[in-house]
């Protein structure tokens, strides 16, 4: 039986801040980023929210825009990078946040970038097997990037919610394909505040190997290409990234311009390439086919294909929009973004 996305959700603080003024503070050229990065300014979390903050923000969303009895819910999957415990898993907050406890299973995902992709293939499992009746699965971020590192200036904050089910599809997941190695490209040790990245291996064994392997094998499999597809997105570490992989494997601009929220949003992390899918979602048509490749470093990648139905309809102004959320930001100066982002110890 078909399953497939029910209702979906995100969430964006309000708090941006311009690369010009992350340039500022440490002498470099600003116009030579956005360049280089096409990266305009990013999303900042307040003093008071994190991960499970985000993601209870993205999850209500998703259960209003859906008008969705929470305790369907019979699984809840957090992906990100920045989970506030160490020990202590996100997703029982948010499960109980959104009144979907107790008779659910729960679990936190880890694996960089696409740990929130990883939990949709896992609810998508579940819920196509029968076992549950409907899963959430959520990429909620605070990420961090070290002082004048590169990564600050992408590294944001956001998250995206999706539930997912076997009925009241307003999203067809027709199939997925992965594409995984051991490539050492971006890590952070237990204790570090800042991760690291090997530069080198970011690009091409990194990111455009895996994304172009995931994203082939999923059209090798379902035998189609990139004119049977209205919109297609692909994971944002930069707004050139993605630009770039699209071109490589025959997307044009026209394809990926709805999902390339980055230049306006900076990088969510785990919530990134589903940022851009329900940026898509948004203003898709039923009977628009969608493709959609994340990409986690360490590396590895998840292609999706999906038709839109026409229960989309029945799901506008039930929620935020994503353009809606990237309106009326409130503008920082680097020292407030220092102290929102705790870089500031005490």
């Amino acid at each position: 039986m078909s399953v497939g996305i029910v209702s979906y959700g995100a969430y964006i603080p309000r708090f941006r801040i311009k690369v010009e003024e992350i340039a500022k503070v440490w002498g470099d050229n600003a116009n030579s980023i956005i360049d280089g990065l096409m990266v305009y300014e990013k999303s900042v979390p307040d003093i008071d929210e994190d991960t499970i903050t985000i993601a209870v923000e993205a999850a209500r969303s998703a259960i209003k825009r859906g008008r969705v009895n929470p305790e369907r819910i019979e699984a809840v999957f957090t992906g990100s990078e920045s989970h506030p415990y160490a020990v202590k898993p996100t997703s029982t907050v948010v499960a109980e946040a959104i009144g979907a406890t107790p008779n659910l299973t729960a679990a936190d995902f880890e694996f960089a970038c696409k740990a929130g992709t990883a939990a949709i293939q896992a609810c998508v499992g579940l819920a196509g097997s029968g076992m549950i009746d409907l899963g959430l699965a959520i990429g909620s971020d605070v990420s961090q990037g070290a002082p004048g590192d590169a990564l600050e200036y992408t590294a944001a904050a956001g998250g995206v919610a999706y539930i997912i089910g076997k009925k009241e599809i307003a999203a067809e997941i027709e199939s997925t394909y992965s594409f995984t190695t051991d490539t050492p490209d971006f890590w952070r040790r237990e204790g570090m505040p800042y991760p690291e990245h090997g530069g080198r291996f970011t690009g091409e064994p990194g990111y455009f190997k895996h994304v172009t392997s995931a994203a082939t094998g999923l059209m090798e499999k379902l035998g189609t290409k990139p004119s049977d597809y209205k919109y297609a997105i692909f994971h944002q570490p930069n707004g050139k990234f993605p630009s770039r992989v699209a071109k490589m494997l025959g997307f044009s601009s026209e394809h990926i311009k709805p999902g390339l929220v980055v230049s306006r949003l900076g990088n969510t992390y785990s919530g990134s390439c589903m940022m851009g899918l329900a940026a898509t979602l948004d203003i898709a048509k039923p009977g628009d086919r969608i493709f959609v490749t994340a990409f986690g470093s360490g590396a590895g990648a998840d292609a999706f294909s999906i038709n839109v139905t026409d229960r989309i309809e029945e799901l506008r102004n039930g929620a935020p929009s994503v353009e809606e959320l990237l309106a009326d930001p409130i503008y920082i100066n680097y020292s407030t973004y220092a102290r929102h982002k705790n870089k500031i110890k005490l």
